[in-house]
């Protein structure tokens, strides 16, 4: 089994908890390893777990683990554990799995799920919109589509994400958080493959030649997967288009670093926006 034979990869390092007094990995660790690298390879897909699995009307259950030791990982060893989906069948699914450290294989193992009822645990026949996004995730397939519009025809899934973030998470009045630039506005939503938007985005005209991009959201369990990247580019994009030469943005502090590596420069003295430290920043098109 080679690193190439792999799409998906979890990146972690040992830490001095996870390893005995001879500086190697307790075994029982590697399932924990692989436990953690299916999560993100829900992310992955760009599927909040608990949310998909209510759509889809089940659960996964592992129903058997398996495990081979090739060679011993040890503290602080940097590790690549390795996932992919290899046989779907009526009701099950089986994912393999490796961990290398650099180009040596550590360990491999095979994980089984059984897809079923929540209630009463019996199985259930894969969904096909499950097998679907699995098949087209091992081939290579993007696994999100934007979408940009108007209010009218995005406002009630880019206002779901809105209020999953803005209001629930960070406690934003409700009062602030909509008003009338919405309805100019252009609109960005990602979809992921059973249709549910994840994260959203604005995008004004705030002067002659120049966009303003706002109400940036990404689902919280989704962060990190490059949703906000993408939506983001796909808004820069729609301001070139109309003729903008620059974008600006009122970035709050936490995600100033974001921003930066995608090449916003900081522009004048932070101040607070809805009592949430904030900085404008901009990027030339």
């Amino acid at each position: 089994m080679k690193r190439q034979d792999f799409r998906f990869f979890h990146r972690l390092r040992v830490r001095w908890a996870e390893v005995d007094m001879q500086k190697i990995v307790f075994n029982a660790h590697y399932l924990m390893y692989f436990d953690t690298a299916v999560t993100d390879y829900w992310r992955a897909l760009a599927l909040p777990y608990e949310q998909a699995m209510q759509q889809l009307g089940g659960e996964l259950y592992v129903k058997k683990a398996t495990i081979e030791f090739h060679a011993s990982a040890r503290c602080d060893d940097q590790l690549d554990v390795a996932m992919k989906c290899s046989r779907i069948g009526t009701s099950s699914m089986v994912f393999t799995g490796a961990i290398f450290r650099g180009e040596q294989l550590l360990i491999t193992s095979e994980l089984i799920y059984v897809f079923a009822d929540p209630v009463t645990q019996t199985s259930r026949p894969v969904p096909d919109e499950l097998r679907r996004m699995l098949t087209a995730y091992e081939a290579g397939e993007p696994m999100v589509s934007l979408k940009l519009g108007s209010w009218a025809e995005l406002g009630a899934h880019a206002g779901a994400i809105r209020s999953e973030v803005f209001i629930e998470e960070q406690g934003i009045p409700m009062e602030m958080e909509w008003d009338e630039a919405d309805h100019s506005a252009v609109h960005a939503v990602a979809y992921n493959g059973l249709g549910q938007p994840v994260a959203t985005g604005r995008l004004l005209q705030h002067a002659p030649g120049t966009g303003k991009i706002g109400r940036m959201a990404v689902s919280r369990v989704l962060r990190g997967t490059r949703l906000g990247r993408d939506l983001l580019h796909a808004l820069m994009a729609q301001a070139r288009q109309r003729g903008d030469t620059e974008v600006v943005l009122h970035a709050q502090r936490s995600a100033e670093g974001f921003y930066s590596r995608l090449g916003f420069t900081l522009r004048g003295e932070p101040f607070d926006e809805v009592d949430i430290p904030h900085i404008e920043m901009f990027r030339q098109l």
